[in-house]
Protein backbone atom coordinates (compact mmCIF):
# COMPACT_ATOMS: atom_id res chain seq x y z
CA UNK A 1 0.00 0.00 0.00
CA UNK A 2 1.15 3.76 -1.21
CA UNK A 3 1.91 5.41 2.08
CA UNK A 4 0.81 9.08 2.41
CA UNK A 5 2.81 11.87 1.79
CA UNK A 6 3.84 15.73 3.01
CA UNK A 7 6.62 17.38 0.22
CA UNK A 8 8.68 19.98 1.71
CA UNK A 9 10.48 21.99 -0.55
CA UNK A 10 13.41 23.33 0.94
CA UNK A 11 14.09 27.08 0.21
CA UNK A 12 17.01 27.48 2.46
CA UNK A 13 15.75 27.17 5.79
CA UNK A 14 18.02 25.52 8.38
CA UNK A 15 15.02 23.92 9.94
CA UNK A 16 13.93 22.46 6.77
CA UNK A 17 14.36 18.82 8.18
CA UNK A 18 12.93 19.89 11.58
CA UNK A 19 9.51 20.58 9.65
CA UNK A 20 9.23 17.11 8.03
CA UNK A 21 10.40 15.92 11.21
CA UNK A 22 7.18 17.50 13.24
CA UNK A 23 5.10 16.03 10.41
CA UNK A 24 6.77 12.54 11.19
CA UNK A 25 5.63 12.72 14.40
CA UNK A 26 1.98 13.35 13.34
CA UNK A 27 2.64 9.77 11.68
CA UNK A 28 2.44 11.52 8.62
CA UNK A 29 5.04 10.56 6.10
CA UNK A 30 7.35 13.52 5.03
CA UNK A 31 10.48 14.17 2.65
CA UNK A 32 12.34 17.14 2.21
CA UNK A 33 13.04 17.97 -1.59
CA UNK A 34 14.94 21.20 -3.56
CA UNK A 35 12.83 23.77 -4.47
CA UNK A 36 13.42 22.78 -7.96
CA UNK A 37 11.15 19.92 -8.31
CA UNK A 38 9.53 20.05 -11.38
CA UNK A 39 5.05 20.43 -11.25
CA UNK A 40 5.64 16.70 -12.70
CA UNK A 41 7.91 15.37 -10.48
CA UNK A 42 5.73 16.59 -7.72
CA UNK A 43 2.45 14.95 -9.39
CA UNK A 44 3.94 11.70 -9.75
CA UNK A 45 4.65 11.55 -6.13
CA UNK A 46 1.11 12.18 -5.50
CA UNK A 47 1.54 14.20 -1.89
CA UNK A 48 -1.05 15.16 0.49
CA UNK A 49 0.19 18.33 1.50
CA UNK A 50 2.91 20.43 -0.08
CA UNK A 51 4.98 22.75 2.72
CA UNK A 52 7.51 25.74 1.45
CA UNK A 53 10.40 25.99 4.47
CA UNK A 54 11.76 29.02 5.28
CA UNK A 55 14.94 30.52 4.26
CA UNK A 56 17.98 33.58 4.21
CA UNK A 57 16.35 35.45 0.94
CA UNK A 58 13.80 38.15 0.33
CA UNK A 59 11.48 37.24 -1.83
CA UNK A 60 11.83 40.33 -3.81
CA UNK A 61 15.41 39.48 -4.75
CA UNK A 62 16.07 38.79 -8.53
CA UNK A 63 17.92 35.38 -7.52
CA UNK A 64 15.89 34.21 -4.75
CA UNK A 65 14.53 31.19 -4.90
CA UNK A 66 11.21 30.80 -6.57
CA UNK A 67 8.88 27.75 -7.66
CA UNK A 68 6.24 28.53 -10.51
CA UNK A 69 3.00 29.96 -9.72
CA UNK A 70 1.44 26.95 -11.65
CA UNK A 71 1.96 24.63 -8.21
CA UNK A 72 -1.23 26.57 -6.98
CA UNK A 73 -3.35 24.93 -9.27
CA UNK A 74 -2.60 21.59 -8.50
CA UNK A 75 -5.52 21.11 -6.13
CA UNK A 76 -2.98 20.37 -3.44
CA UNK A 77 -3.41 21.83 -0.22
CA UNK A 78 0.09 24.33 0.68
CA UNK A 79 1.32 25.59 3.63
CA UNK A 80 4.20 28.09 3.69
CA UNK A 81 6.15 29.00 6.62
CA UNK A 82 8.36 32.14 7.41
CA UNK A 83 10.25 32.76 3.81
CA UNK A 84 8.17 30.55 2.49
CA UNK A 85 4.52 32.09 3.54
CA UNK A 86 6.17 35.78 2.17
CA UNK A 87 6.73 33.76 -1.78
CA UNK A 88 3.03 33.04 -1.55
CA UNK A 89 2.03 36.55 -0.84
CA UNK A 90 4.65 37.56 -3.70
CA UNK A 91 3.52 35.00 -6.23
CA UNK A 92 0.03 35.57 -5.86
CA UNK A 93 -0.18 39.64 -6.03
CA UNK A 94 0.41 40.03 -2.57
CA UNK A 95 3.27 42.90 -1.05
CA UNK A 96 6.24 42.02 0.49
CA UNK A 97 8.71 44.51 1.84
CA UNK A 98 10.99 45.11 4.61
CA UNK A 99 9.75 45.16 7.89
CA UNK A 100 9.85 48.57 10.13
CA UNK A 101 10.81 46.26 13.09
CA UNK A 102 12.60 42.77 12.46
CA UNK A 103 11.35 40.37 14.79
CA UNK A 104 13.52 37.35 16.49
CA UNK A 105 13.00 34.83 19.20
CA UNK A 106 9.55 33.92 21.25
CA UNK A 107 6.80 36.38 20.50
CA UNK A 108 3.17 36.74 21.36
CA UNK A 109 0.93 36.09 18.65
CA UNK A 110 -2.57 37.08 18.55
CA UNK A 111 -4.78 34.11 16.24
CA UNK A 112 -7.83 33.52 14.57
CA UNK A 113 -9.08 30.35 16.25
CA UNK A 114 -12.11 29.73 13.54
CA UNK A 115 -9.11 29.38 10.96
CA UNK A 116 -8.65 25.93 10.65
CA UNK A 117 -4.53 25.93 11.59
CA UNK A 118 -5.58 27.84 14.59
CA UNK A 119 -8.54 25.18 16.01
CA UNK A 120 -7.85 24.27 19.68
CA UNK A 121 -4.46 27.03 19.92
CA UNK A 122 -4.78 29.64 22.77
CA UNK A 123 -4.57 33.05 21.73
CA UNK A 124 -2.26 34.78 22.41
CA UNK A 125 0.33 31.89 22.00
CA UNK A 126 4.12 32.11 22.13
CA UNK A 127 5.19 31.43 18.64
CA UNK A 128 9.33 31.66 17.43
CA UNK A 129 9.64 34.20 14.97
CA UNK A 130 12.91 34.97 12.83
CA UNK A 131 12.48 37.74 9.59
CA UNK A 132 13.38 41.08 8.29
CA UNK A 133 10.83 41.30 5.64
CA UNK A 134 7.22 41.28 6.46
CA UNK A 135 3.80 40.75 4.05
CA UNK A 136 2.30 44.34 4.06
CA UNK A 137 -0.37 43.16 1.73
CA UNK A 138 -1.93 39.98 1.45
CA UNK A 139 -3.21 38.47 -2.29
CA UNK A 140 -6.96 38.42 -3.31
CA UNK A 141 -8.54 36.28 -1.65
CA UNK A 142 -6.60 35.87 1.16
CA UNK A 143 -7.27 36.89 5.09
CA UNK A 144 -5.30 38.06 7.97
CA UNK A 145 -5.28 35.06 10.93
CA UNK A 146 -2.87 36.05 13.03
CA UNK A 147 -0.82 39.29 14.06
CA UNK A 148 1.45 40.73 16.73
CA UNK A 149 2.14 44.41 17.33
CA UNK A 150 5.08 45.04 14.72
CA UNK A 151 3.72 42.17 12.25
CA UNK A 152 0.32 42.67 10.80
CA UNK A 153 -0.03 39.94 9.11
CA UNK A 154 1.90 36.57 11.20
CA UNK A 155 -0.33 34.26 9.37
CA UNK A 156 -3.00 34.08 6.39
CA UNK A 157 -4.86 31.32 4.69
CA UNK A 158 -7.33 30.70 1.35
CA UNK A 159 -9.45 27.94 2.85
CA UNK A 160 -10.68 28.22 -0.66
CA UNK A 161 -7.81 27.11 -2.22
CA UNK A 162 -6.45 25.22 0.75
CA UNK A 163 -3.38 27.33 1.07
CA UNK A 164 -2.16 28.06 4.57
CA UNK A 165 0.81 30.90 6.28
CA UNK A 166 2.41 31.42 8.65
CA UNK A 167 5.69 34.17 9.36
CA UNK A 168 6.48 32.23 12.30
CA UNK A 169 8.01 28.93 12.66
CA UNK A 170 5.74 26.48 13.92
CA UNK A 171 7.92 23.33 13.66
CA UNK A 172 10.82 24.47 16.20
CA UNK A 173 9.94 23.84 19.71
CA UNK A 174 10.07 27.42 20.72
CA UNK A 175 6.93 27.67 19.52
CA UNK A 176 4.36 26.51 22.17
CA UNK A 177 1.68 24.95 20.04
CA UNK A 178 3.57 24.26 17.15
CA UNK A 179 2.87 21.01 16.46
CA UNK A 180 -1.10 21.53 16.93
CA UNK A 181 -0.72 23.57 13.94
CA UNK A 182 0.94 21.42 12.06
CA UNK A 183 -1.35 18.46 13.02
CA UNK A 184 -4.51 20.73 11.74
CA UNK A 185 -2.75 21.08 8.38
CA UNK A 186 -1.95 17.63 7.72
CA UNK A 187 -5.04 15.90 9.50
CA UNK A 188 -7.94 18.35 8.76
CA UNK A 189 -6.50 20.23 6.00
CA UNK A 190 -4.38 17.38 3.76
CA UNK A 191 -6.91 14.36 5.17
CA UNK A 192 -4.11 12.16 6.46
CA UNK A 193 -4.66 9.15 8.54
CA UNK A 194 -1.45 8.90 9.90
CA UNK A 195 -0.04 5.30 8.44
CA UNK A 196 3.46 5.80 8.82
CA UNK A 197 5.61 4.73 12.19
CA UNK A 198 8.79 4.25 13.34
CA UNK A 199 8.34 0.56 12.61
CA UNK A 200 7.80 0.95 9.08
CA UNK A 201 10.92 2.66 8.98
CA UNK A 202 12.73 0.15 10.12
CA UNK A 203 11.36 -2.76 8.21
CA UNK A 204 11.89 -0.88 4.89
CA UNK A 205 15.31 0.30 5.52
CA UNK A 206 16.25 -3.32 6.33
CA UNK A 207 14.60 -4.40 2.99
CA UNK A 208 16.24 -1.75 1.15
CA UNK A 209 19.82 -2.36 2.34
CA UNK A 210 19.56 -6.10 1.53
CA UNK A 211 18.94 -4.59 -1.94
CA UNK A 212 21.36 -2.31 -2.58
CA UNK A 213 24.50 -4.24 -0.60
CA UNK A 214 23.60 -8.14 -2.18
CA UNK A 215 26.45 -10.00 -1.30
CA UNK A 216 28.75 -7.41 -1.02
CA UNK A 217 31.04 -6.64 2.20
CA UNK A 218 30.54 -3.93 4.58
CA UNK A 219 32.61 -1.85 7.16
CA UNK A 220 30.36 -0.31 9.65
CA UNK A 221 32.34 2.56 11.49
CA UNK A 222 31.13 1.83 14.93
CA UNK A 223 31.63 4.58 17.68
CA UNK A 224 29.31 2.72 20.54
CA UNK A 225 27.27 5.98 20.54
CA UNK A 226 23.10 5.93 19.76
CA UNK A 227 23.64 6.64 16.25
CA UNK A 228 26.20 4.14 14.96
CA UNK A 229 25.23 1.56 17.29
CA UNK A 230 21.82 1.82 15.60
CA UNK A 231 22.91 1.66 12.46
CA UNK A 232 25.32 -1.18 13.01
CA UNK A 233 22.39 -3.44 14.18
CA UNK A 234 20.44 -2.19 11.17
CA UNK A 235 23.29 -3.86 9.29
CA UNK A 236 23.55 -6.50 11.15
CA UNK A 237 19.46 -7.74 10.54
CA UNK A 238 20.05 -6.78 6.93
CA UNK A 239 23.41 -8.39 6.01
CA UNK A 240 24.87 -10.46 9.16
CA UNK A 241 27.96 -11.73 8.55
CA UNK A 242 28.95 -9.72 5.84
CA UNK A 243 29.44 -7.02 8.21
CA UNK A 244 32.40 -6.11 10.03
CA UNK A 245 32.60 -3.25 12.90
CA UNK A 246 35.62 -0.95 13.43
CA UNK A 247 35.74 1.02 16.55
CA UNK A 248 38.47 3.71 16.58
CA UNK A 249 39.82 4.93 19.71
CA UNK A 250 41.36 7.89 18.59
CA UNK A 251 42.38 9.11 22.28
CA UNK A 252 39.68 11.55 22.55
CA UNK A 253 36.91 9.17 24.40
CA UNK A 254 35.22 9.93 27.82
CA UNK A 255 36.88 8.24 30.58
CA UNK A 256 36.94 4.36 29.94
CA UNK A 257 35.06 4.64 27.12
CA UNK A 258 36.92 2.84 25.00
CA UNK A 259 36.30 -0.50 27.26
CA UNK A 260 32.88 -0.17 27.78
CA UNK A 261 32.20 0.02 24.14
CA UNK A 262 34.49 -3.26 23.51
CA UNK A 263 32.76 -4.99 26.55
CA UNK A 264 29.31 -4.14 25.15
CA UNK A 265 29.71 -4.81 20.75
CA UNK A 266 32.98 -6.98 21.17
CA UNK A 267 33.19 -11.27 20.83
CA UNK A 268 32.25 -11.30 24.64
CA UNK A 269 28.65 -8.97 24.21
CA UNK A 270 25.19 -9.68 22.93
CA UNK A 271 25.72 -8.91 19.03
CA UNK A 272 27.63 -10.77 16.42
CA UNK A 273 29.32 -7.52 14.77
CA UNK A 274 32.39 -9.29 13.69
CA UNK A 275 33.75 -6.07 16.30
CA UNK A 276 37.55 -4.83 15.58
CA UNK A 277 39.32 -2.24 17.92
CA UNK A 278 41.79 -0.16 17.02
CA UNK A 279 44.02 1.75 19.37
CA UNK A 280 44.99 4.80 17.21
CA UNK A 281 45.18 7.66 20.16
CA UNK A 282 48.81 8.43 19.49
CA UNK A 283 48.40 8.94 15.87
CA UNK A 284 45.09 11.35 16.46
CA UNK A 285 47.66 13.32 18.84
CA UNK A 286 50.48 13.27 16.55
CA UNK A 287 48.04 14.67 13.37
CA UNK A 288 45.99 17.36 15.81
CA UNK A 289 49.37 18.90 17.05
CA UNK A 290 49.84 23.06 17.11
CA UNK A 291 46.35 22.71 15.64
CA UNK A 292 44.12 25.65 16.98
CA UNK A 293 41.57 25.98 13.82
CA UNK A 294 37.77 24.23 15.11
CA UNK A 295 36.83 23.29 11.62
CA UNK A 296 40.58 22.22 10.68
CA UNK A 297 40.80 19.84 13.74
CA UNK A 298 37.05 18.08 12.47
CA UNK A 299 38.53 17.79 9.25
CA UNK A 300 42.26 16.37 10.28
CA UNK A 301 39.76 13.83 12.54
CA UNK A 302 37.34 13.32 9.73
CA UNK A 303 40.15 11.95 7.46
CA UNK A 304 42.13 10.41 9.86
CA UNK A 305 38.66 8.05 10.45
CA UNK A 306 38.14 7.19 6.72
CA UNK A 307 42.25 5.96 6.70
CA UNK A 308 41.82 3.90 9.88
CA UNK A 309 38.60 2.32 7.72
CA UNK A 310 40.56 1.91 4.58
CA UNK A 311 43.38 0.21 6.45
CA UNK A 312 40.94 -1.97 8.07
CA UNK A 313 38.97 -2.31 4.82
CA UNK A 314 42.46 -3.90 3.16
CA UNK A 315 43.04 -6.35 5.64
CA UNK A 316 39.65 -7.46 5.36
CA UNK A 317 39.56 -7.74 1.78
CA UNK A 318 37.04 -6.56 -1.08
CA UNK A 319 34.76 -4.08 1.31
CA UNK A 320 32.63 -2.50 -0.90
CA UNK A 321 30.55 -0.06 1.37
CA UNK A 322 31.21 2.18 4.51
CA UNK A 323 28.80 2.39 7.23
CA UNK A 324 28.00 5.37 9.13
CA UNK A 325 25.57 6.54 11.52
CA UNK A 326 25.34 9.97 10.27
CA UNK A 327 21.89 11.34 11.18
CA UNK A 328 20.25 14.79 9.55
CA UNK A 329 21.71 17.33 12.75
CA UNK A 330 25.39 16.24 11.19
CA UNK A 331 24.24 16.83 7.92
CA UNK A 332 22.27 20.13 8.08
CA UNK A 333 25.04 21.89 10.20
CA UNK A 334 27.99 20.67 7.67
CA UNK A 335 26.45 23.27 5.43
CA UNK A 336 25.39 20.27 2.94
CA UNK A 337 22.38 21.70 -0.04
CA UNK A 338 21.31 25.00 0.63
CA UNK A 339 22.19 25.84 3.86
CA UNK A 340 25.21 27.88 5.68
CA UNK A 341 28.23 25.40 6.97
CA UNK A 342 27.78 25.72 10.85
CA UNK A 343 30.66 23.88 11.27
CA UNK A 344 32.03 20.34 9.54
CA UNK A 345 31.20 16.67 11.20
CA UNK A 346 33.56 14.17 10.61
CA UNK A 347 31.37 11.80 9.15
CA UNK A 348 29.57 14.47 6.75
CA UNK A 349 31.55 17.83 5.77
CA UNK A 350 34.75 16.52 7.38
CA UNK A 351 34.88 13.50 4.85
CA UNK A 352 38.64 13.70 2.36
CA UNK A 353 37.40 14.18 -1.18
CA UNK A 354 38.90 10.89 -1.96
CA UNK A 355 37.41 7.79 -0.03
CA UNK A 356 38.77 4.19 -1.08
CA UNK A 357 35.11 2.25 -0.64
CA UNK A 358 32.62 1.75 -3.44
CA UNK A 359 29.69 3.89 -1.88
CA UNK A 360 29.36 5.30 1.90
CA UNK A 361 25.55 4.44 3.15
CA UNK A 362 23.97 6.14 5.64
CA UNK A 363 20.73 4.71 6.69
CA UNK A 364 19.84 7.38 9.33
CA UNK A 365 20.79 10.44 7.33
CA UNK A 366 17.37 11.61 6.94
CA UNK A 367 16.17 11.13 11.19
CA UNK A 368 16.74 13.29 14.18
CA UNK A 369 18.33 11.88 17.42
CA UNK A 370 14.68 11.20 19.16
CA UNK A 371 13.96 9.37 15.56
CA UNK A 372 17.07 7.28 16.43
CA UNK A 373 16.30 6.63 19.52
CA UNK A 374 12.49 4.92 18.16
CA UNK A 375 14.41 2.55 15.75
CA UNK A 376 16.66 1.20 18.07
CA UNK A 377 13.71 -0.03 20.11
CA UNK A 378 12.09 -0.96 17.50
CA UNK A 379 15.50 -3.03 16.55
CA UNK A 380 15.34 -4.50 20.62
CA UNK A 381 18.71 -2.66 21.73
CA UNK A 382 18.54 -2.11 25.42
CA UNK A 383 16.90 1.06 27.17
CA UNK A 384 20.60 1.50 28.49
CA UNK A 385 22.09 1.84 24.95
CA UNK A 386 18.93 3.72 23.37
CA UNK A 387 18.90 6.23 25.96
CA UNK A 388 23.15 6.59 26.20
CA UNK A 389 24.33 10.41 26.60
CA UNK A 390 24.99 11.88 22.74
CA UNK A 391 29.22 11.63 22.29
CA UNK A 392 30.25 13.54 19.00
CA UNK A 393 32.46 11.33 16.36
CA UNK A 394 35.50 13.86 17.07
CA UNK A 395 35.23 13.82 20.49
CA UNK A 396 36.87 15.48 23.35
CA UNK A 397 38.78 17.13 20.41
CA UNK A 398 36.06 19.80 20.10
CA UNK A 399 35.65 20.13 23.65
CA UNK A 400 38.67 21.17 24.41
CA UNK A 401 39.28 25.05 23.08
CA UNK A 402 42.07 25.37 20.97
CA UNK A 403 45.40 22.97 21.28
CA UNK A 404 44.52 19.05 21.64
CA UNK A 405 47.24 17.68 23.87
CA UNK A 406 47.06 14.19 25.73
CA UNK A 407 47.08 16.23 29.25
CA UNK A 408 44.35 18.38 27.64
CA UNK A 409 42.31 15.31 27.27
CA UNK A 410 43.11 13.96 30.51
CA UNK A 411 41.78 16.49 32.63
CA UNK A 412 38.45 17.22 30.25
CA UNK A 413 37.87 13.08 30.80
CA UNK A 414 38.05 13.50 34.86
CA UNK A 415 36.12 17.12 35.46
CA UNK A 416 33.47 15.85 32.65
CA UNK A 417 33.60 12.26 34.65
CA UNK A 418 32.86 14.26 37.90
CA UNK A 419 30.08 16.17 36.21
CA UNK A 420 27.97 13.03 34.84
CA UNK A 421 28.73 11.23 37.83
CA UNK A 422 27.29 14.05 40.06
CA UNK A 423 24.18 14.99 37.75
CA UNK A 424 23.36 10.84 37.87
CA UNK A 425 23.51 10.87 41.67
CA UNK A 426 20.91 13.78 41.48
CA UNK A 427 18.57 12.06 39.37
CA UNK A 428 18.70 14.71 37.38
CA UNK A 429 20.82 12.48 33.91
CA UNK A 430 17.39 11.00 32.18
CA UNK A 431 15.45 14.28 32.06
CA UNK A 432 18.72 15.91 29.99
CA UNK A 433 19.37 16.29 26.09
CA UNK A 434 22.75 16.66 26.74
CA UNK A 435 25.44 17.52 29.66
CA UNK A 436 29.71 17.78 29.46
CA UNK A 437 32.62 19.39 30.46
CA UNK A 438 34.58 21.29 28.09
CA UNK A 439 37.77 22.62 28.84
CA UNK A 440 38.85 26.21 27.90
CA UNK A 441 41.68 27.72 26.76
CA UNK A 442 41.18 30.58 29.58
CA UNK A 443 43.71 30.25 32.03
CA UNK A 444 43.16 32.50 35.42
CA UNK A 445 45.11 33.20 38.93
CA UNK A 446 43.66 31.27 41.73
CA UNK A 447 44.74 30.62 45.17
CA UNK A 448 44.48 26.68 46.44
CA UNK A 449 46.13 26.48 50.08
CA UNK A 450 48.62 29.08 50.21
CA UNK A 451 49.69 29.49 47.08
CA UNK A 452 48.90 31.14 43.97
CA UNK A 453 47.98 28.93 40.56
CA UNK A 454 47.05 29.94 37.04
CA UNK A 455 45.05 27.46 35.72
CA UNK A 456 42.37 26.47 33.12
CA UNK A 457 39.06 26.84 33.49
CA UNK A 458 36.17 23.69 33.32
CA UNK A 459 33.10 25.21 31.13
CA UNK A 460 29.79 22.64 32.24
CA UNK A 461 26.99 22.46 29.63
CA UNK A 462 23.72 21.05 30.25
CA UNK A 463 20.57 21.42 27.59
CA UNK A 464 17.14 20.83 27.34
CA UNK A 465 16.19 19.36 23.65
CA UNK A 466 14.24 16.86 21.92
CA UNK A 467 15.45 17.40 18.29
CA UNK A 468 19.05 19.21 18.77
CA UNK A 469 18.22 21.70 15.95
CA UNK A 470 17.22 24.02 19.01
CA UNK A 471 17.99 23.64 22.85
CA UNK A 472 17.61 25.56 26.32
CA UNK A 473 20.32 25.59 28.54
CA UNK A 474 19.16 23.33 31.35
CA UNK A 475 18.68 25.01 35.36
CA UNK A 476 20.95 22.85 37.03
CA UNK A 477 19.96 23.56 41.03
CA UNK A 478 22.92 25.25 42.59
CA UNK A 479 23.79 22.77 44.85
CA UNK A 480 24.81 20.31 42.45
CA UNK A 481 26.66 22.85 40.31
CA UNK A 482 28.52 24.05 43.87
CA UNK A 483 29.56 19.95 44.28
CA UNK A 484 30.85 19.64 40.59
CA UNK A 485 32.73 22.36 41.30
CA UNK A 486 34.04 21.58 44.78
CA UNK A 487 34.87 17.87 43.50
CA UNK A 488 36.76 19.36 40.49
CA UNK A 489 38.69 21.98 41.70
CA UNK A 490 40.01 19.56 43.94
CA UNK A 491 40.47 16.76 42.24
CA UNK A 492 41.52 17.53 38.92
CA UNK A 493 44.86 18.72 38.40
CA UNK A 494 45.11 21.78 36.56
CA UNK A 495 42.04 23.47 36.71
CA UNK A 496 41.30 26.55 39.56
CA UNK A 497 38.09 27.64 37.97
CA UNK A 498 34.44 26.55 36.74
CA UNK A 499 31.47 28.07 34.82
CA UNK A 500 28.26 27.40 33.65
CA UNK A 501 27.56 27.68 30.06
CA UNK A 502 23.36 29.33 30.05
CA UNK A 503 23.58 29.87 26.30
CA UNK A 504 21.27 28.25 24.27
CA UNK A 505 21.01 27.02 20.51
CA UNK A 506 20.44 29.64 18.99
CA UNK A 507 22.48 31.46 19.03
CA UNK A 508 25.10 28.90 20.49
CA UNK A 509 25.56 25.43 19.18
CA UNK A 510 25.21 22.82 21.58
CA UNK A 511 29.02 21.51 21.40
CA UNK A 512 31.51 24.58 21.80
CA UNK A 513 33.52 23.65 18.96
Amino acid sequence: MEKEMIIVLDFGGQYNQLIARRVRECNVYAEVHPYTLTLDQIKAMNPKGIIFTGGPNSVYGEDSPKCSTEIFNLGIPILGICYGSQLIAHLLGGKVETAPVSEYGHTEVEVDGSDVIFEGVSSPTVCWMSHTDYISQVPEGFRTTAHTPVCPTAAMSCPERKIYATQFHPEVMHTQEGTKMLSNFVYKVCGCKGDWKMDSFVESTIQSLREKIGDGKVLCALSGGVDSSVAAVLLSKAVGKQLTCVFVDHGLLRKNEGDEVEAVFGPNGPYELNFIRVNAQQRYYDKLKGVTEPEQKRKIIGEEFIRVFEEEAKKIGAVDYLVQGTIYPDVIESGLGKSAVIKSHHNVGGLPDVVDFKEIVEPLRLLFKDEVRKAGRELGIPEYLVNRQPFPGPGLGIRIIGEVTEEKVKIVQEADYIYREEIAKAGLDKGLGQYFAALTNMRSVGVMGDFRTYDYAIALRAVNTSDFMTADAAQIPWEVLAKVTNRIVNEVKGVNRVMYDCTGKPPATIEFE
